[in-house]
């Protein structure tokens, strides 16, 4: 298969995987009264079920190494529950913007943890105008607002740079455990979703959730905590985690974008240059040879 063609082949589901990303934020801006456990939890229950017919079709796909679960629930239980303390215990603007290191992270570590590639200068040099790019996004977002806050919250931004971490070495350490089929992300969804509501039943009060909240919480676990960890795990079995890393910096643009029309905001010139810098970085990354 030519190369064009693997790009193709991996880049339209990592694209599928960021469009259902990009609602994350107006789904959970929407959902702000409701614990984040609880909501992770549920969204992550309701994602499972995707995976549900192919275990029809594939009974063993759901049958995985211990290691290979370990690193589905590391990846999915683990990102979530840093980023939401990060967010308690810092301010979440900035915490946001440290989270979404974790595309620089994958292109840069993935010499170490995938041999067969190397890091050229190129790439670095893309993820670090995709990341200028996600940074100009978030503060702009912000009106461009300061920190704030006694000192003592400031620790908030070491797990939020551990969710960055997990997510990024989980993305690329899929790749080196045994192979299983794309149906075991439910299995990851389900063990992790049961997790955090333990967490939830442990640390977060009980709530009653209104219709609306239901619909938009099988929203989410039908989309951004569902299909799309799907999507990524095809793009990710099929592409070059370089280049996906560096097209995940969409992410944080189109997330914005979102919220500007659900929230009636106008478009300034930071977030039209922090699109120019994401495109930008996009289309280096897929230009540059594969080695």
């Amino acid at each position: 298969m030519s190369d064009t063609k693997l790009a193709v082949n991996s880049t339209l589901p990592a694209l599928a995987a960021i469009a259902l990303w990009a609602t994350l934020a107006s789904i959970g801006a929407s959902l702000s009264h409701v614990p984040p456990f609880l909501l992770t939890g549920l969204s992550l229950v309701i994602g499972s079920a995707i995976g549900w017919p192919l275990v029809l079709r594939q009974p063993r796909a759901w049958i995985v190494p211990a290691r290979t679960l370990a690193l589905g629930v590391y990846g999915l239980f683990g990102f979530h529950f840093l980023l939401f303390i990060a967010l308690r215990h810092a301010p979440s603007v900035e915490a946001n913007l440290v989270n979404y290191l974790w595309p620089l992270l994958m292109v840069v570590l993935a010499p170490l943890l995938l041999p067969r590639m190397s890091l050229r200068p190129a790439h670095v040099f893309a993820a670090l105008v995709g990341f200028a790019g996600a940074a100009l996004a978030i503060l702009g977002a912000a009106g461009g607002s300061k920190a704030s806050g006694p000192a003592a919250e400031y620790w908030g931004f070491l797990p939020a740079l551990g969710s960055a971490f997990i997510w990024a070495t989980f993305s690329l350490a899929s790749q080196r455990v045994a192979p299983f089929s794309t149906a075991a992300i439910g299995l990851f969804g389900l063990v992790s979703g049961v997790l955090s509501l333990a967490c939830h039943a442990w640390l977060e009060p009980s709530v009653s959730l209104s219709l609306r909240d239901a619909l938009l919480v099988l929203a989410c676990g039908i989309g951004p905590l569902g299909a799309a960890f799907y999507f990524w795990d095809i793009a990710l079995k099929r592409g070059d985690a370089r280049q996906i890393g560096i097209l995940s910096y969409i992410t944080p643009v189109a997330s914005t974008a979102l919220l500007l029309v659900t929230t009636g905001r106008p478009l300034s010139w930071i977030i039209a240059l922090a699109a120019m810098l994401i495109v930008a970085a996009a289309v280096m990354g897929a230009r540059i040879r594969q080695a």
